[in-house]
């Protein structure tokens, strides 16, 4: 019995829509996750992050543990008392940044050893002290299971040996968890794009057993087609009665795509990225605002949104803050994307509910297609 339960409402085809319920509050799902990185979602205030409908955030294992220091954001009442953020939190483990943003990383049974990007200390992350961090010092609502991702393209020999290590991680993961009343374990499938490495890594995990399942290895270079491909098989391996978290995805297409597939939950940096380099997120589709054509444009990002970043300053405002390098062109534009995010997942929340998504997920791609701009 799961410490989260987890209530799916209405489905149409493999899309679903339900709630988790937490301790600190329901995640209704489909869920997008913000990205609070190293304790903040970049250029927003918790407030801004919660108006836009955002029932939870993710923080990040590494980013923590090597500033301020896991033991320090312990010694401060943990990361929701930190960053002022009372709903649930999502911590990965820290295992995709140690491979990616290390100096050097080297893998072996028992732990990886590493050099933090930042001033080339030693650290040691082993599964048990991923567990320690992110459920003991961090507080973590939703803990992440320490795994080894690899880049893609991969060699099925390599991508074998990664999800028979990460399962074994896995195992010991689960361990160190142990029985909690308030917070909850995700394992995390494996397999690259080998159909019978990602069988093989569901049912390992399975044996195992997680209050919930994460599709990882994917959004690591091998496209949107080859995603979708994964994902045509890669949800239903896993359990349908518990949430399925699709890792590091991602794009608006990526996430109407995957939830058509009947995955729950997504993160991604995209939105506040996005905006930080002046690029809002639309219905339409990407919008450049460093473009010349919107320089005089009167007219909102979004009239009909109540957010008030996407409703109440006209494009020719935000062409002009970014244009200018001011701060807060990059503050009113990750906040309207997140937004954006939100919304959309609200929409499909909807969608599904009614009986329509089949329809807007085709008019959701018929209108970005034709109004994308770059």
């Amino acid at each position: 019995m799961s410490a989260f339960p987890f209530t799916i409402s209405a489905r149409e085809g493999a899309a679903r829509t339900g709630v988790l319920s937490t301790s600190r509050g329901d995640i209704r799902t489909p869920a997008f996750m913000p990205v609070g990185t190293a304790g903040t979602v970049k250029a927003l205030t918790v407030d801004q992050v919660a108006q836009t409908g955002a029932d939870i955030l993710l923080g990040n294992t590494y980013h923590l543990m090597l500033r301020p220091t896991a033991e320090r954001v312990a010694r401060l009442g943990g990361l929701h008392k930190f960053m002022r953020w009372d709903k649930p939190i999502l911590t990965d483990s820290g295992g995709f940044q140690v491979m990616s943003l290390s100096k050097i990383a080297k893998v072996k049974e028992d732990a990886v050893t590493f050099q933090s990007h930042l001033d080339g200390s030693r650290h040691v992350l082993s599964p048990e002290r991923s567990i320690e961090i992110q459920a003991d010092l961090l507080g973590s609502d939703i803990v992440m299971q320490l795994d080894e991702c690899v880049a893609w393209p991969a060699e099925e020999p390599r991508a074998a040996e990664a999800l028979r290590l990460s399962a074994r991680w896995a195992a010991r993961c689960k361990t160190a968890f142990g029985t909690r009343d308030a917070q909850a374990l995700f394992g995390i499938q494996q397999g690259s794009t080998f159909e019978t490495l990602r069988r093989e890594s569901a049912d390992r995990l399975q044996e195992i057993g997680f209050d919930g399942y994460a599709i990882g290895g994917l959004a690591v270079g091998e496209g949107h087609a080859a995603m979708c491909e994964v994902l045509d098989y890669a949800p239903a391996m896993l359990p349908p009665e518990r949430p399925r978290y699709l890792m590091g995805v991602g794009k608006p297409i990526d996430i109407v795509e995957a939830v058509a597939r009947g995955v729950d939950m997504f993160d991604c940096v995209l939105p506040t990225r996005s905006g930080r380099h002046g690029q809002a997120w639309t219905w339409d589709g990407p919008m450049n605002l460093k473009n010349a054509r919107y320089a005089e444009d009167p007219e909102p990002l979004d009239g009909s949104s109540a957010c008030p970043a996407s409703r109440d300053y006209s494009k020719a405002y935000l062409h002009h803050l970014v244009k200018s390098d001011e701060i807060l062109g990059q503050v009113l534009l990750s906040w309207h994307n997140v937004a954006f995010f939100q919304g959309l997942m609200s929409a499909m929340r909807e969608a599904i509910a009614e009986g329509r998504f089949a329809a807007f997920r085709q008019s959701f791609l018929d209108r970005t297609g034709a109004g994308s701009e770059a």
